[in-house]
Order: C-alpha cells, then sequence, then structure tokens
C-alpha cells in the first residue's frame, strides 16, 4: 500500500506530555564534573587545544586499545583527514551504504575520490558483504563502512575482502564507541576508526570528533593536516618551555579540538560503561513492549558482538495504516521528539544530480530509509520518560 493510499487514523485527544516538557531527542546527560571541567579551562585561559585535549586523546585511546588517538572538532573532520592521510588519489573510489547520514559520502567527494554505494541488509541495515564484493574494481582503493545504530558490521568479512583485493578501510564508529565485535573494539579492524562526540551521541563534547589507528605515521600526518598543516600545534608553541616556532608543511585544516570541549569528555568518557548499561535497558524495555505493534523493531545484537545502542530505530509496517511521516507528526504532536534515521543517501537532490544516484537502485535503503523512525534513547531518560515514549507510540497507532 503507497503512503497516500494509506487511511489516516485520528490520534488520541490530549498530548501525554505538556508542551513545557518536551521531550527532546537526543539530549545528552550532563552531570557537574562537566560544569566545573570547563569552568576550569575558562578560568585557566587554556580554551582551544591545550593539556586537556592531550589528556582526552590518551584516555580514549587507552579505553580504545589503539596505539595512537587524535581528537579532532568532528567525525566528520575525522573521516576526511582519515582518506587524505591514506593517500587516496583523485578517482580511485571508496564502497561504503546509503544508509548513512551525508557527511560520510561527503567525506569522500573533499578527499577527491568517488564514493561507490552498495545495498545494506534488510535486517541490520549495514553493509551486505557480497554486496561490497561485486562492486569492487579496479579503482577501488577503500572501504568505509559505517556500523549503523551501534551494530557492527560484518568484520570478518569485509576484513577479508580488504585483504583479497588489496584495500584500505576506514571505519565510521560514529554510532559505536562501546561496540564490539567478537571481543574487538570498533574502529581496531579498519587501518584508522573515526569517532563522533556530537550532542546526540553516547559520550558528547557538544560537537567533536576522534581518529584511533596503530599507524604512527597516519596519525602524525592527521594532526598536521588538522591545525592548518604545521609543524606545532598551538599548545606546543605557547607552552611554558617557551615560544616553538613551526613550519607549514601543506595546505591544512581547521578541525583541531579545543580544551573547552575536552573538559566535558573526559567525565563523559569515564561514564561511558554506566551510560551504554542505561541505554541497553531502556532498549529491552522498548522491544518487550512495543512488541505487539505493526513495526519492525531491531535486530536482537548476535552473540559474537557487542552492540552500543546508540539509535532505537523501528520500522512503521505498511498495515499500521500510517505513514511513518504521519507517525513522526503523531509523537510530537505528543510531545514526544524523535528522529529519521535515515532517509538513504540517493534520495536527495545534489547526490541525483552529481552522480546520478536513484533511490530505486538500491531498495533496501530506500524501504529502510521511507518507513524509519528513531525513538529517544539516552542515559538521561527517566523510567518516566520510557513510559510516555511508550504510551505515546501506542496512542498514535491506535494500539
Amino acid at each position: 500500500m503507497s503512503a497516500n493510499a494509506r487511511v489516516s487514523k485520528a490520534v488520541e485527544p490530549g498530548p501525554v506530555r505538556s508542551s513545557d516538557n518536551f521531550l527532546v531527542f537526543g539530549s545528552p546527560l550532563i552531570e557537574e564534573a562537566e560544569v566545573q571541567e570547563v569552568v576550569d579551562s575558562l578560568r585557566s585561559g587554556w580554551l582551544g587545544t591545550g593539556p586537556k585535549v592531550a589528556r582526552f586523546e590518551q584516555a580514549f585511546q587507552e579505553y580504545n586499545g589503539a596505539r595512537y588517538a587524535v581528537a579532532l572538532n568532528s567525525c566528520t573532520a575525522a573521516l576526511h583527514l582519515s582518506l587524505l592521510a591514506l593517500g587516496l588519489e583523485p578517482g580511485q573510489e571508496v564502497i561504503t551504504t546509503p544508509m548513512t547520514f551525508c557527511a560520510t559520502v561527503n567525506a569522500i567527494i573533499h578527499a577527491g575520490a568517488e564514493p561507490v554505494l552498495v545495498d545494506v541488509d534488510s535486517k541490520s541495515s549495514n553493509l551486505a558483504p557480497e554486496a561490497v564484493e561485486a562492486a569492487i574494481t579496479s579503482r577501488t582503493r577503500a572501504l568505509l563502512p559505517v556500523h549503523f545504530a551501534g551494530q557492527p558490521c560484518e568484520m570478518e568479512a569485509l576484513s577479508a575482502l580488504a585483504n583479497k583485493h588489496g584495500l584500505v578501510m576506514v571505519e565510521d564508529c560514529a554510532h559505536a564507541i562501546e561496540a564490539e565485535y567478537k571481543g574487538r573494539k570498533m574502529g581496531r579492524w579498519g587501518r584508522v576508526g573515526c569517532f563522533s562526540f556530537y550532542v546526540t551521541k553516547n559520550i558528547v563534547t557538544g560537537e567533536g570528533g576522534m581518529v584511533v589507528t596503530d599507524d604512527e605515521e597516519v596519525a602524525s600526518r592527521i594532526k598536521m593536516l588538522s591545525l592548518h598543516g604545521m609543524t606545532k600545534d598551538a599548545w606546543h608553541r605557547f607552552g611554558d618551555e617557551g615560544y616553538k616556532h613551526y613550519f607549514v608543511m601543506e595546505a591544512g585544516y581547521k578541525y583541531n579540538m579545543m580544551d573547552l570541549q575536552a573538559a566535558i569528555g573526559l567525565h563523559q568518557l569515564g561514564r561511558i560503561d554506566r551510560y551504554w548499561q542505561r541505554r541497553r535497558e531502556i532498549w529491552a524495555r522498548y522491544q518487550n513492549e512495543l512488541a505487539e505493534l505493526p513495526l519492525d523493531l531491531p535486530l536482537e545484537p548476535p552473540a559474537h558482538i557487542k552492540h552500543s545502542y546508540h539509535l532505537y530505530t523501528v520500522l512503521v509496517k505498511p498495515e499500521a495504516g500510517l505513514s511513518r511521516d504521519q507517525v513522526l507528526d503523531g509523537l510530537t504532536a505528543q510531545n514526544i521528539g524523535t528522529g529519521v534515521h535515515y532517509l538513504s543517501v540517493p534520495e536527495h537532490p545534489f547526490y541525483q544530480k552529481r552522480f546520478g544516484w536513484k533511490a530505486e537502485d538500491f531498495p533496501v535503503a530506500m524501504d529502510i530509509g521511507r518507513r524509519t523512525l528513531s525513538l529517544p534513547l539516552s542515559a538521561k531518560l527517566s523510567d518516566s520518560d520510557v513510559s510516555d515514549v511508550i504510551q505515546a507510540i501506542k496512542r498514535v497507532l491506535r494500539v
């Protein structure tokens, strides 16, 4: 049944929550320690890249297990600089997913490479390894898997393909800080892993990102490119050891993280396991209490992976009698914030014009993108908040 042919259903009168108590989607849990750490940065005078960025890099490197970690101002910057540092040349192809935020594809474009999309698995929304293999050509240089919603891709299969064809792999781990595949953390399978600390992510710095790698040369080049291509960053130039002259080695970028951001991230990272456990509890409750609704619920994590529980995405079934957008509007009327992750990349006009992509060429991603919505999933949510979300979606679906 098409969206236009569906019969609209009226929503129960009266919202679940008052308008002044709107449940904001993805609102982060900020505690007093972060507030005081930011105040300390303000009083110290170190607002830009300084000692707290170095501490955050060290803490994240230890958490992830990589040899090197470089803090940046976004995961987008991390993806862009990783591709540049790996030496991609114009015209070389990077295979990635249509079920992702535009930043993944934009980073490939900005690096001068050509993005190649392949369709996703209908259950996990992740890259299907068999589709990846079919898309590899003599021009393919890299794989860029995205661990959608926090569930790892099938990394053994993708790693085998990369090794077989001599490809480098860059992991988009924006959703997957805590995730593991067969006991190995995400970001540790590829040559580099890229993480996000955006305000809706599992741990936050407001804006921010991180690259992890075991390759010293790659880490050093990313660090240099992140601050104008200079040989020394601001901390080394103006530290208490005296002024250090710098030299510009490349035309770099302004992608560095500030101490003000790292001040938040240091304490967020210290609570990462507690926050993960809370999101897992909320996820399990959704799985139990929404099971009878006309929705396709997320895939339960298989035994060989640790899910990071970043997004709780559902697909509206045709028998719901409502389109996805009608459900979104109904939840908003109940004062429940939602997200859409994502309209498939080929739905967007820029990519249609630039590459000639059509959504219909990626039917699984197209179907997911047109039926999906994300419910609130944050360590900040109280049990009462979760009850409101469940009650609201039941009222919208008249169940």
